[in-house]
């Protein structure tokens, strides 16, 4: 496993996150945050079932660890129906389509996670399926092939992707609804640690669990994560009661700061600011600096560097901020402070 998928904070899945499963809610009602999107769910969900009809097919795109694959069960156990989960790298040949697509029932739910992912010629069987329901094969070869088309049920497509722009353009027109998740507030972060410590009977004190959102980078995957490794240190250390102490020892431990950033987040901060007195430097100068993949660096690390406005992304390349230099305690380049007063 590399360092990155090792990280504590990495918002991407990983094995130890199975029992994250048993902890995701099962309806809306049970659906903490993202208010806006529950809203409009609610609604496509209503008008559906007064139809009688499936659900139209929905998109949902932001950051890992959002809540994508929850939802999209959410609606499926609101619909009342069956979810068939699948993938876009898992799914090779369009011969692996044809069999999920054929296997579908009425109204069924077919979730695609990391859509972008698709292949082309993957993509042009599932074009005809989404729209007219009917699934094209080809038999036979050269002059005496034929196409024969077969119907399928009205079925639902949702898909998840953390790289919209990468989604191709027929494929995002297939679908009639389009979400984009954005990190969840600190009262949600709460509400959220204080259910998962709830069903696994943990005793959590208010500001152990407010310790633990606050350092959650407002993503709930990674709450549950931090939670559970704060729950074993309070076993071995704490007499197994969670507290805000036992919290910042744990986490402190662990390399996780009050803001939930952790070593490699600082390693690519300090190298933008030690390096490049705060730049501008391009994503591969900083993987090549760091020893890390740039795809890692801008899916993973700079999202939430962004959000807390520690970097800047311009046209000339990655800028670190005055904030940052401050949470991290190095100066602030004198050159930029004058270019900043010029301004």
């Amino acid at each position: 496993m590399s360092e990155s998928k090792e990280r504590l904070v990495n918002p991407e899945p990983r094995p130890d996150d199975r029992l994250d499963q048993a902890l995701r809610p099962k309806t809306l009602a049970e659906l903490i945050g993202q208010e806006r999107i529950k809203e409009n769910i609610a609604i496509l969900i209503e008008a559906a079932l007064q139809r009688g009809e499936p659900l139209d097919h929905v998109l949902f795109y932001g950051p890992p660890g959002l809540g994508k694959t929850t939802l999209a069960h959410v609606l499926a156990n609101e619909m009342g129906v069956n979810i068939k989960i699948t993938s876009g790298p898992a799914i090779e040949r369009q011969g692996d389509l044809a069999a999920i697509l054929t296997n579908l029932r009425e109204g069924d739910v077919l979730f695609i996670d990391e859509a972008h992912r698709l292949g082309r010629n993957i993509e042009e069987v599932l074009y005809p399926a989404m729209e007219d329901f009917a699934l094209d094969i080809v038999i036979g070869k050269g002059p005496s092939a034929r196409s024969i088309r077969l119907k399928l049920p009205r079925f639902t497509v949702i898909g998840a992707t953390t790289r919209l722009a990468l989604v191709t353009a027929p494929l995002r027109a297939r679908f009639g609804a389009t979400y984009r998740l954005d990190f969840y507030s600190l009262p949600a972060m709460q509400a959220i640690v204080k259910r998962a410590a709830d069903l696994l009977i943990v005793q959590a004190e208010p500001d152990g669990i407010e310790e633990i959102a606050q350092r959650a980078r407002g993503t709930p995957r990674v709450a549950l994560r931090l939670l559970r490794r704060v729950r074993d240190f309070a076993q071995v250390r704490a007499e197994g009661v969670i507290t805000r102490e036992v919290t910042h020892a744990a986490l402190d431990l662990m390399e996780v700061d009050n803001l939930g950033m952790d070593d490699m987040d600082r390693r690519v901060l300090r190298t933008i600011i030690e390096k490049y007195k705060c730049g501008p430097v391009g994503l591969n100068t900083i993987a090549a600096s760091i020893s890390e993949e740039a795809d890692t660096i801008m899916d993973v690390v700079e999202p939430y560097l962004l959000q807390l406005g520690f970097l800047e992304r311009t046209s000339q390349g990655r800028v670190a901020t005055k904030s940052a230099c401050e949470h991290l305690g190095l100066p602030y380049p004198k050159e930029k402070e004058d270019q900043a007063r010029l301004l």
